[in-house]
C-alpha cells in the first residue's frame, strides 16, 4: 500500500510540495496529477508551499481541491450525473420546520417557526451523522433503546419519524438528497472509478484524519493505484502497540487508528514521505506530547524521571480572558520584532479571537482572520435583527432607539445628521417613565414634549414613511413568511438610505453585505414552504436563520484604513489545519472550549449512539486532541494559553495541559528560561545567558506576556488611593439660588450641589424607566392635589368618596400599564378612605379658612456675599382664623424624624415655616407657623400615619424656624469664602441613600479606605 507519513515536527505542506516536485521528471509533469487536502485554506496553503519550493519561480501546479469540494473541482466522475442534485440547506430546513409544524404540538412538537426551524438543524444534524456514517435510520433506530425505556422511545420515534418516513418522501417527491448523502454518493462514485479503471496521473490525498468512512474508502482505493499516494498526518510511530490498541475514542491518534483499521492496515505498512523540508522545530516536541497524553493503560512509561527538553513550549496564565487577549496580541506583536517572522494565534474561541485582534488594532497590527465572523453579528445582520425586532414590539422605546441608533440606520439624511436627530429624540420622550409601545403613543408624547411642529416630529415622520412597508404587517393578523421578509428588506433599504447613497448600495456593500443578500435569497425561496405566521415569531426567526453562518470580514478595517498584516493571523482549529508559522499562540485552552464538550445531541444517548452505530461523541474530543498536538508542532515557539477565570468562574485548564504538568511534575529543567529569549530573535536565545544558572524542578515555563499586560496598563508601584473630590469652584459661579429640598442636600452632600448647579450636570433619566417608589410618590401627590383645588378648605359631605375619585383620576392620568395600576389602585383607595378620616378629624378640631395645595413661594437672604434666594414648594399650607398657619408635607417613604429635625439635617419644614414668617408665600400665607406635620402615606398595613414636630413644644417651632434660617445664611457665608470646598459626603453617617452623583465624585473608589487628609 501507498501509504506514507511526514515526521510531524517537519512542516507538512513544505514536504508534501518537495515531495512532489521531486518525483516529477520535467516542469510539464508537475502539472500533470491531482492533489487532494482537507480544506480550502490547506489547498491555498499548498499552493503557497509550491511557491517557496520553487523560489517564487513560475510553474503549473497540479489540480489542488478540498476532499469535500468534489462538487467543485474538474473531476470525471463515473456515474456522478446520475446523482441528484442536494437540497438546498435553507430549503432543507424550511422543509423540515414545516413538517414539524404540521404536527401542531404533538409530542412536545413546538408551535411556532422560529422554535421548529431550530428543532430541524438539529434533525438535520442527526440525518447528516448517520449519512456520514452509513447509517440507515429506519432500521436502526426502532432498536436504539433497551426494552425497559421502550414506551418512552416510541413517543420520540413517533417525532423521529419526520426522518426516517416523512423526509425521504419529500426528498423523492422533489428529486433531490441530503447533502451528506450526496457527498458520500460522489466519494464512493470515484473509488469506484479509479478502482475499475485507474488513472494515468498521479493521485495524492495528503492530511485528512477520516472520520468517515466513504473517504477510508477512496483512502484504501488511492493507497493501491500504481500512482496513488495517502499521506497520514502527525502519525504516531513510536507509541508502544499496547498503547496503540488500547486508545480511547477522545486519544488524539485515536482517529488515525480508525482509519488505518478502515485500510486494512497497520503502522508497520505506513512509509516515511522520501523528501522532508528544513525545519526548526525541534525533533523532541512530539514525542514529549505523545507521552504525556498516552492513554491511562500505558501510564508506567511516566515512570521514567528522565528530564525532557521544553525547548520552545511556554505557558501563558492570566487572570481573565480580557487579560489573556491582551497579553496574546503582545506576544504576537513582540514576535514580528523578528524580520521575516509569522506570528498566528489558533483558537476555537471566537470571543477571545475578536478581543485579540481588537487589542492588536492598539499597536497598529490588522489581523488577518481567517475564521470568519458568525453573520449574524455582522453590521447589516444587526441592522435587520433590530429593524424586525422594533416591528414586533411595536416601536416601543429601547428597540426603537436600538434601531435609530444603529451606523447604517441613516432615514435619508447623512449619518451624522440621523445620530443627531435620534439624540434629540431620545432625550425629547423616550427616556424617564416608560412609553407605551405604538406609533400613536409616540407621536403624542412628542407633541406634548416638543409640539407637533418641531424638529422631532420631522424625524420621526420620516422614519415612520421608511418603516411603512414592515408596519403594514398587522400584529393580530397571520402573515405569509416570504411576504414578511420581502416586506423586512424594502424596509431596511428605505431606511439605510443617505442623502447620498441608496439604501441597497448601503446595505448589500462588502463581503458581510453580500453575504446577508445571499442567504436571505435563500431564505425567501425556502420560506414558501412554511405555513403563515404572527408578526411576534419574525426577530426569533431570523435569529433562527441566520444561526450559524460564518463570512469572511475585514472586520478589524470597518472605519479604518489600511490592509491587514501579512505575518500575522488567527486561525481557528480547521483553518490551522496543516499550517506552520514561527510562533503559534494556542487560546483558550480549557474545558469546553478546547476541547469542546462531548454532547450526544438532543436525540441519543452514548449508549443508544453505539447500539444505532452512529459516532461517538468523544470523537470530536479526539479531533480538537489532533489539532492541538498538530499545532503544537508546527513552530519553533508554542505558547500554550489559559485564563484562570473565565465569565467569572474558574476555569478548568483543558485536559493536555494538565496531562502535561502532571507529566513534568519532579523532573529537573533543562529549558531554557523564557527570559532569556531575545525579543528580536524568536527562534534562537542567548546561550551565554545560561551560564550561573542552577538547574529548577521542571514545568512549562511561563511566558512574559502577562506580566508585559500588567507593566503596560498599570502604574508602576503601589496602588495608591484615589482622594475624595474636592472642587473649589470661584465664588461667582457658586449659587445663589436654591430650594428648600436642596439645602438639605447641601448639608448632607455638597458635591451634589456643585455638580448640578456649578458643572451643570443633570443625570439622564433611565431609558424606558420602571415606574418606581418616586413615581407612587407623585401619584399619592397629583390625587391629594386634584382633591384640594376642587372642594378647598370646606371639603365635601362624602369626603371618602371624593378623595377615592380624586384618587382615581390621577392614576388614569398616570397611564400606567394595566397591571401596575391593578397594584396600586387599592393602596390609593386605602390613602384615600384614612385621608378622609384625618380631614374630617381636623376640620372638627379646627376648621382653616385657607387650605392652599402647591404653594410656590421664596424670599432673599441678603449675604455678605451677595443676595441668595430661597425657594420653595409646599404640600399644603392652612392658614387659620388667628392668623397662625399649620404647614403639612406628604411623604410616601419614611419622613424624617425629629432628631434629625433637630440636628439640622432636615430643615425643609422649618425653612417653609420661615418663609411663610417673612411672607414668602404671599401675604395670605403670612404669620406664625404653629404646626409642622408629615402625613406618612404607605397604602400599605398601616394606611397612614401623622408625624407631628414639636408636639410636645409647638411654641419652639418659631424659634427653630428662625435658627434654621440663621444656619442657612451661615452655611451660604462658609461657602461663600473661595477656599471652602464643596465635599463628598462628608459625613458618612448623614449622607443621602441615593445620589446621582457617586460615580462622578468616584466614591466607591474612595470611602472604602477614608479619606488620607482627614
Amino acid at each position: 500500500m501507498n501509504l506514507f507519513s511526514i515526521p510531524p515536527h517537519v512542516p507538512f505542506l513544505d514536504a508534501l510540495a518537495n515531495g512532489w516536485l521531486a518525483r516529477a521528471t520535467d516542469p510539464l509533469s508537475v502539472s500533470h496529477g491531482l492533489i487532494l487536502l482537507p480544506t480550502r485554506r490547506s489547498a491555498r496553503a499548498l499552493v503557497e508551499a509550491f511557491l517557496r519550493a520553487t523560489n517564487g519561480r513560475p510553474l503549473l501546479l497540479p489540480r489542488i481541491t478540498a476532499i469535500g469540494a468534489l462538487d467543485e473541482a474538474p473531476l470525471a466522475l463515473a456515474g456522478a450525473l446520475d446523482v441528484p442534485p442536494p437540497v438546498e440547506p435553507m430549503q432543507r430546513l424550511a422543509a423540515l420546520a414545516a413538517l414539524i409544524l404540521a404536527m401542531n404540538g404533538d409530542g412536545g412538537a413546538p408551535r411556532s417557526a422560529d422554535r421548529a426551524w431550530l428543532l430541524a438543524e438539529e434533525l438535520a444534524s442527526l440525518m447528516d451523522d448517520a449519512e456520514w456514517a452509513g447509517i440507515n435510520l429506519d432500521q436502526r433506530l426502532p432498536d436504539a433503546a433497551d426494552a425497559e425505556y421502550a414506551a418512552h422511545w416510541s413517543k420520540t420515534l413517533k417525532f423521529l419519524h419526520i426522518v426516517t418516513t416523512a423526509w425521504p418522501a419529500w426528498l423523492a417527491d422533489n428529486g433531490l438528497m441530503n447533502p451528506a448523502e450526496r457527498q458520500v454518493a460522489l466519494l464512493d462514485a470515484q473509488a469506484a472509478a479509479w478502482e475499475a479503471n485507474p488513472p494515468d496521473h498521479a493521485v495524492l490525498i495528503a492530511g485528512t484524519t477520516a472520520g468517515i468512512p466513504a473517504v477510508a474508502r477512496l483512502l484504501r482505493v488511492v493507497a493501491r493505484l500504481p500512482q496513488g499516494q495517502v499521506v497520514l498526518p502527525q502519525l504516531d510511530i513510536g507509541m508502544a502497540e499496547a498503547a496503540w490498541q488500547d486508545l480511547e475514542a477522545s486519544h488524539a491518534q485515536a482517529g488515525l487508528f480508525r482509519l488505518l483499521a478502515d485500510l486494512g492496515a497497520s503502522r508497520g505498512d505506513v512509509h516515511p514521505w522520501p523528501v522532508e523540508a528544513v525545519t526548526n522545530i525541534p525533533p523532541t516536541r512530539f514525542p514529549l506530547l505523545s507521552r504525556a497524553l498516552l492513554p491511562a493503560s500505558a501510564l508506567h512509561a511516566w515512570m521514567d524521571r528522565t528530564p525532557v527538553p521544553l525547548e520552545g513550549l511556554t505557558r501563558l496564565t492570566t487572570a481573565d480572558q480580557q487579560q489573556e487577549a491582551d497579553a496574546i496580541a503582545l506576544a504576537l506583536r513582540d514576535a514580528l520584532e523578528t524580520p521575516g517572522a509569522r506570528a498566528a494565534l489558533v483558537t476555537p474561541d471566537r470571543t477571545l479571537a475578536e478581543r485579540v485582534a481588537a487589542t492588536l488594532l492598539r499597536f497598529g497590527v490588522v489581523a488577518d482572520d481567517s475564521a470568519g465572523e458568525p453573520l449574524a453579528n455582522t453590521p447589516p445582520a444587526v441592522f435587520l435583527r433590530l429593524l424586525i425586532r422594533a416591528v414586533a414590539e411595536d416601536l416601543a422605546p429601547v428597540p426603537l432607539l436600538a434601531l435609530l441608533k444603529h451606523p447604517l440606520t441613516a432615514a435619508g439624511l447623512s449619518q451624522a445628521a440621523c445620530r443627531a436627530s435620534a439624540r434629540e429624540l431620545e432625550t425629547l420622550c423616550l427616556r424617564g417613565p416608560r412609553l407605551p409601545p405604538g406609533l400613536g403613543n409616540l407621536r403624542r408624547a412628542i407633541a406634548k414634549a416638543g409640539g407637533p411642529e418641531s424638529a422631532s416630529a420631522a424625524f420621526a415622520a420620516r422614519v415612520e414613511a421608511c418603516l411603512e412597508p414592515a408596519l403594514r404587517m398587522d400584529s393580530a393578523m397571520e402573515i405569509e413568511p416570504r411576504t414578511a421578509m420581502g416586506a423586512l428588506i424594502q424596509t431596511a433599504e428605505r431606511l439605510a438610505a443617505t442623502a447620498t447613497a441608496s439604501g441597497p448600495a448601503k446595505l448589500w456593500a462588502g463581503e458581510e453585505g453580500d453575504a446577508l443578500a445571499s442567504r436571505l435569497a435563500a431564505v425567501q425561496d425556502a420560506f414558501r414552504l412554511l405555513p403563515d405566521l404572527r408578526r411576534r415569531v419574525l426577530p426569533g426567526l431570523l435569529d433562527a436563520v441566520l444561526q450559524g453562518a460564518v463570512v469572511r470580514t475585514r472586520r478589524a478595517l470597518r472605519g479604518r484604513t489600511g490592509t491587514e498584516h501579512p505575518r500575522v493571523f488567527i486561525w481557528g482549529l480547521l483553518e490551522a489545519r496543516l499550517q506552520t508559522a514561527d510562533l503559534l499562540v494556542l487560546g483558550g485552552l480549557a474545558e469546553t472550549v478546547w476541547p469542546p464538550v462531548a454532547e450526544p445531541g438532543p436525540w441519543l444517548s452514548r449508549p443508544m449512539r453505539a447500539r444505532v452505530g452512529l459516532p461517538a461523541p468523544e470523537e470530536a474530543v479526539g479531533q480538537a486532541a489532533h489539532d492541538f498536538i498538530a499545532a503544537c508542532c508546527s513552530a519553533p515557539h508554542v505558547v500554550l494559553s489559559c485564563s484562570v477565570r473565565r465569565d467569572g468562574a474558574p476555569a478548568v485548564p483543558a485536559r493536555w495541559l494538565t496531562r502535561l504538568e502532571m507529566f513534568l511534575e519532579g523532573r529537573e529543567s533543562t529549558a531554557v528560561p523564557v527570559d532569556l529569549v531575545s525579543s528580536n530573535d524568536v527562534s534562537r536565545p542567548d546561550e551565554r545567558a545560561w551560564e550561573g544558572r542552577s538547574p529548577e524542578t521542571q514545568s512549562l515555563p511561563e511566558h512574559p506576556a502577562s506580566a508585559w499586560v500588567r507593566a503596560l496598563d498599570l502604574p508602576a508601584g503601589e496602588a495608591v488611593p484615589v482622594k475624595p473630590p474636592r472642587p473649589r469652584p470661584p465664588v461667582h459661579l457658586r449659587p445663589r439660588r436654591l430650594s428648600v429640598t436642596e439645602i438639605e442636600t447641601w448639608l448632607r452632600d455638597p458635591y451634589a450641589i456643585h455638580a448640578r448647579h456649578i458643572l451643570k450636570l443633570i443625570a439622564l433619566r433611565p431609558l424606558d424607566e420602571a415606574t418606581d417608589a418616586a413615581d407612587y410618590g407623585s401619584l399619592v401627590h397629583d390625587g391629594l392635589h386634584r382633591f384640594l383645588r376642587e372642594f378647598g378648605p370646606n371639603g365635601p359631605p362624602d369626603m371618602d368618596q371624593a378623595l377615592r375619585r380624586a384618587m382615581r383620576q390621577a392614576l388614569a392620568a398616570a397611564e400606567l400599564r394595566p397591571a401596575l395600576q391593578a397594584w396600586w389602585a387599592p393602596r390609593l383607595e386605602r390613602i384615600a378612605d384614612w385621608v378622609a378620616a384625618m380631614e374630617a378629624s381636623r376640620r372638627v378640631l379646627r376648621q382653616p379658612l385657607t387650605i392652599v395645595a402647591e404653594a410656590a413661594g421664596a424670599i432673599d437672604l441678603q449675604r455678605p456675599g451677595g443676595r441668595f434666594r430661597l425657594t420653595g414648594r409646599a404640600d399644603r399650607i392652612e392658614r387659620y382664623g388667628d392668623g397662625s398657619l399649620s404647614i403639612l408635607d406628604y411623604k410616601t417613604g419614611t419622613p424624617p424624624s425629629q432628631k434629625e429635625v433637630d440636628q439640622g439635617l432636615a430643615p425643609q419644614l422649618l425653612l417653609e415655616a420661615a418663609m411663610a414668617a417673612e411672607g414668602g408665600f404671599g401675604d395670605a400665607l403670612t404669620g406664625t407657623t404653629a404646626e409642622l406635620i408629615y402625613w406618612h402615606l404607605s397604602g400599605g398595613f398601616k394606611s397612614g400615619e401623622a408625624r407631628l414636630l414639636f408636639d410636645k413644644r409647638p411654641t419652639e417651632i418659631s424659634g427653630a424656624a428662625a435658627a434654621a434660617r440663621d444656619n442657612l445664611c451661615r452655611l451660604i457665608d462658609e461657602f461663600d469664602v473661595p477656599a471652602r470646598a464643596y465635599l463628598s459626603r462628608p459625613n458618612p453617617g448623614v449622607a443621602p441613600r441615593f445620589s446621582d452623583y457617586e460615580q462622578l465624585a468616584r466614591v466607591a473608589e474612595w470611602s472604602a479606605v477614608g479619606d488620607a487628609d482627614e
